[in-house]
């Protein structure tokens, strides 16, 4: 079975919804106006959800079809562009992103397997929903409506050891860790235009609140990922550690770019609810250099001082630490 712009999958829904092909940007933003409208980019997470019965959409509204919405451009003001239906294997091996983002392409080279990079976009990977087993199973937990985090004393090997509470998710895109690292900008449509926000400021706590993962209202769509030109080069890394060696979510991973100028940026997937930037006077002592083994274990240890894990998740501390000695020693 084939998709508009490849292979499509086969679901059991028991919901029926109407699916529309965007012509437009602004014709996307207009339909996702409508209520139980959802936005649709590879459908590599969204098609799952909708088969649990988590997303019960009336309208699915495809991205993929808007014209000129993938692709990976320089723009007048020497920012890299990178549309939204930007598959996530096109982005892992473009030349321009290899060459000046390596910590992006490392990353999306780490994603799923070979097919979801092929079939996954970068809109998407970024909009996905956490993983968390009590959630995907529609146990009555925080977000799905109920009154308490059940992963507080239960399955909570997986969850979060930083930022958590009152539910514990980890968010669960690769992508999103690296261009964090690399100060990115998300570009934001809807039916009145656009706008464009900090990636740091594109995920909300559940301590905000707990119903979604992003600030995107119901109509709103992220168009593209927008790179700063002062981030291009450098020395720039992506690690990540998972159960199964490959084709997994990462038990904790993390992104470090030390700028031309010796800024640092370090930060940390698979721990907290969005990727967990470290403090920046600990990123402030790795541009310093000249750092031996026992400062660098020492930054580590303070990068991961505000650290609270849950009954079964106190390796992630360990892991993560040692991810962080790794990379200071290779920003060194």
């Amino acid at each position: 079975m084939a998709g508009p712009t490849g292979p499509a999958f086969v679901i059991s829904v028991t919901h029926p919804f109407l699916y529309r092909r965007a012509t437009s940007v602004d014709d996307a933003a207009q339909q996702l106006e409508h209520p139980g409208a959802v936005s649709l980019g590879g459908g590599t997470d969204l098609l799952v959800t909708i088969a649990e019965e988590i997303t019960r959409p009336d309208l699915l509204v495809d991205l993929r079809t808007i014209p000129d919405s993938a692709g990976v451009r320089t723009l007048d003001d020497g920012r890299v562009w990178i549309g939204a239906s930007t598959r996530i294997a096109d982005i892992g091996r473009d030349a321009l992103i290899v060459e000046c983002f390596p910590a992006l392409a490392q990353a999306c080279d780490v994603v799923g397997t070979p097919a979801l990079r092929h079939m996954g976009t970068i809109g998407g990977n970024l909009c996905q929903r956490p993983r968390c087993w009590y959630f995907r199973r529609g146990v009555p937990c925080l977000k799905n409506g109920g009154p308490s985090c059940p992963a507080v004393h239960g399955e909570n090997q997986y969850l979060a050891i930083l930022d958590g509470g009152p539910c514990h998710i980890v968010h669960p895109s690769d992508p999103a860790v690296a261009l964090t690292a690399l100060d990115a900008t998300i570009e934001i449509a809807s039916a009145g235009g656009r706008r464009e926000v900090p990636i740091s400021e594109f995920y909300v706590l559940p301590s905000e609140r707990v119903d979604r993962e992003t600030i995107l209202a119901s109509s709103e769509l992220v168009s593209a990922v927008l790179l700063p030109r002062e981030a291009a080069g450098g020395a720039q890394y992506y690690h990540k550690l998972m159960q199964r060696d490959a084709w997994d979510f990462a038990l904790v991973s993390i992104a470090g770019c030390k700028r031309r100028d010796g800024d640092v940026r370090l930060v940390l997937g698979g721990v907290a609810p969005r990727p967990w930037r470290v403090n920046s006077s600990v990123e402030e002592d790795v541009s310093s250099g000249g750092l031996d083994e026992d400062a660098i274990g020492t930054l580590a240890d303070r990068a991961l001082y505000d650290t609270k894990p849950l009954s079964k998740n106190g390796y992630k501390v360990n892991l993560a630490a040692s991810l962080l000695r790794q990379t200071i020693g290779e920003l060194g």
